[in-house]
């Protein structure tokens, strides 16, 4: 009788009345011992009031209904058909929703209703991969950044495919521990290329340069990939910088001369077509037999061919699996190729010294900065003790009792 009471005063309440009426109704429903009969006109009443012609009404029970696994599912539906404000506030919480639900919502949905859906704890792969496909920026961001959501490794492909020129996306993708390396290295390509761009757009750098400086910085981050992942992590690498036209014959002599050798050795099982077994033998052979056979099969250049072997004699001499330095090129290591390629007198030794040149200029580079941040540190240390003298007592039993 009380429900009834109450459809017959919303006829002529206003929309603000309506709203706290009918909040307080839904909380009824979901919260209080009802008779089945006054359940039964209460669940009728409220479907009735999704279709007011105020939304505050409607957000207004959308809000009480949102998270309760008690809500009539036939309502629930109903307030995710409603205007986007509105469904978004059951799309992002609601129990009672199926995956299908969930799915064709994100299908047909606007960027607020897909934002709502990406922003659920706990999301199916089935969602996921609906969010990847059609899923606008503003819903695939919020996707990229919830840890729980099962996104399937196509479907984070898809969101690069579709939407990676967002800077936005490749942050949240990149701050994923589960991003496969392969779909790292194809990002960190584009971040590259966008840095190029701008630079420039704003008439800093010729087009020239800003292309090598990309190339570069791409190939440096393929490299560390390579070298600080797992064994499968290497081919991955290899076979998007196949896809992506990257995988240059100066990228796999870097990765030899960086002394992380993981992204050569794959590229040349790519390239060769040879087992990976086979490979791996002829590249640790300190003689060197069959080096020559290998490098012909992967179709590299002739031109490049005396540093690649001077490069592997030399880790082969260090111990091939050792690791490099963390700091990119190995400037002790590329000052064996260099003088090995010296003795080259013709065109193409020319060019092949002038890349490694390049290249020790980079490393050079390198070391100095690092120097230089070890030296600011010496001067940061030394001020603190010269402020504080006890702190060097403090420092010198910490380091006595790590050595214990």
């Amino acid at each position: 009788m009380i429900v009834r009471r109450f459809l017959l005063w919303a006829r002529t309440a206003n929309a603000e009345a309506r709203a706290d009426g009918a909040a307080a109704l839904a909380g009824a429903y979901l919260r209080s011992s009802m008779a089945e009969e006054d359940r039964a006109e209460a669940e009728t009443a409220l479907m009735s009031l999704i279709d007011d012609p105020s939304p505050r009404v409607r957000r207004a029970i959308a809000e009480e209904m949102a998270s309760s696994p008690r809500a009539p599912r036939n309502l629930v539906l109903g307030l995710i058909a409603d205007q986007s404000d509105v469904a978004a506030l059951v799309l992002a919480h609601s129990p009672v929703l199926t995956e299908a639900d969930l799915v064709d919502a994100a299908a047909i949905g606007d960027m607020l209703a897909q934002r709502a859906v990406a922003l659920r704890q706990a999301l199916p792969a089935s969602v996921c991969a609906a969010l990847a496909e059609v899923g606008c920026e503003g819903a695939l961001v919020p996707l990229a950044g919830t840890r729980t959501a099962d996104i399937p490794e196509f479907s984070l492909e898809r969101m690069v495919e579709r939407a990676g020129e967002s800077g936005a996306l490749r942050e949240a993708l990149l701050a994923r521990s589960d991003l496969p390396a392969g779909l790292r290295q194809a990002i960190a390509a584009k971040v590259s290329d966008a840095l190029a761009s701008f630079v420039t757009g704003c008439g800093w750098l010729t087009p020239e340069r800003s292309a090598r400086l990309a190339r570069e910085s791409t190939e440096r981050v393929a490299v560390a990939l390579a070298a600080g992942g797992e064994e499968s992590d290497a081919p991955a690498i290899v076979d998007v910088l196949r896809l992506n036209g990257r995988l240059t014959p100066g990228l796999m002599l870097r990765s030899l001369l960086s002394g992380e050798p993981a992204l050569a050795e794959a590229a040349f099982v790519a390239l060769s077509a040879l087992p990976a077994a086979r490979v791996a033998a002829l590249l640790r052979d300190r003689r060197g037999a069959g080096l020559k056979a290998l490098y012909r099969k992967a179709g590299l250049p002739v031109s490049l061919q005396p540093a690649f072997t001077a490069a592997i004699a030399t880790l082969n001499a260090r111990g091939f699996d050792a690791r490099g330095t963390g700091r990119g090129i190995d400037r002790t290591l590329l000052r064996e190729v260099l003088i090995a390629c010296e003795m080259r007198d013709d065109p193409e030794g020319g060019a092949l010294m002038a890349l490694l040149r390049r290249m020790d200029a980079e490393a050079a580079r390198e070391e100095a900065k690092a120097l230089a941040d070890s030296l600011a540190d010496d001067a940061a240390l030394a001020y603190l003790v010269e402020a504080d003298p006890a702190l060097l007592v403090e420092l010198e039993i910490g380091d006595i009792r790590q050595a214990a």
